[in-house]
């Protein structure tokens, strides 16, 4: 059962959007942020060289060469755009703290990916030239291949993202032991679906995994109990002392 949203945000006002109410909602300017700079990162005119003059260089481990094309992952990589968003959502409403915690996540993992495509970028050059298949899903990696560039790969977004969205998940209130393994599930298809697709090296995914290991320490773990919530003592409760009984004559 989906429990009441945690913050009534009709009471939003410009004067306390930075109270303590409401500031979380700030962390929102992270992702155009983003956005605008990964877009700067992708649109080099060089094919050879980033926008700060640094060679692409190629990833690939032998275990890439084992692994098939497969256009049935089209499915969990394209919900992926879909997941973080409803992880984002959800959180934002019914759950603040792991919201934050989530928006944290993501703050420090992407600006980590961010640095990484500055300062070593990379491609990778696993696409098939051939594909013995035409379906639909085969057309649409057609598609989505011509629109997106084979560079900036390691570390995955793609992976940590997911990864995210499956720790808020996990963390937050009011779902379900169903869902939650639902999204385990997930997470690991979407993981699968970039190597799957051609569209990282699994030395991409290795590296975007152990990053989320180690942050999601600090993020996640940190200040919560078991439970999930906010590690507070509870009050202690007051033990009454036992009535003495008068003994009788």
């Amino acid at each position: 059962m989906i429990p009441k949203p945690e913050i009534n945000y009709l009471e939003l006002r410009p004067k306390n959007l930075f109270s303590k109410k409401f500031n979380h909602i700030l962390l929102l300017l992270y992702w155009p942020i983003y956005g605008i700079i990964f877009s700067l990162l992708e649109n080099h005119p060089d094919k050879d060289f980033n926008i700060f003059g640094i060679e692409f260089q190629p990833m690939w481990i032998p275990l890439d060469d084992l692994i098939p094309f497969n256009e049935l992952f089209v499915i969990p990589y394209v919900f992926w755009f879909g997941y973080i968003v409803i992880a984002l959502v959800y959180t934002f409403f019914y759950d603040v703290d792991t919201y934050k915690r989530y928006m944290y996540f993501i703050m420090i993992t992407y600006s980590i990916a961010l640095i990484s495509y500055i300062f070593f970028p990379t491609e990778q050059n696993l696409r098939p030239e051939f594909i013995p298949r035409d379906n639909f899903l085969v057309d649409f990696m057609r598609d989505f291949w011509d629109y997106d560039t084979s560079t900036n790969v390691c570390p995955s977004v793609h992976v940590i993202g997911s990864f995210a969205a499956t720790f808020a998940f996990q963390h937050s209130k009011g779902i379900s032991n169903w869902v939650k393994a639902g999204c385990q599930i997930m997470n690991v298809l979407i993981c699968l679906s970039t190597v799957f697709l051609k569209q990282h090296s699994a030395i991409d995914g290795i590296i975007g995994t152990v990053i989320c290991i180690i942050v999601y320490v600090p993020c996640f773990l940190l200040g919560r109990s078991n439970d999930g919530n906010n590690t507070k003592n509870p009050p202690a409760k007051k033990h009454k002392k036992p009535k003495k009984h008068a003994l009788s004559a």
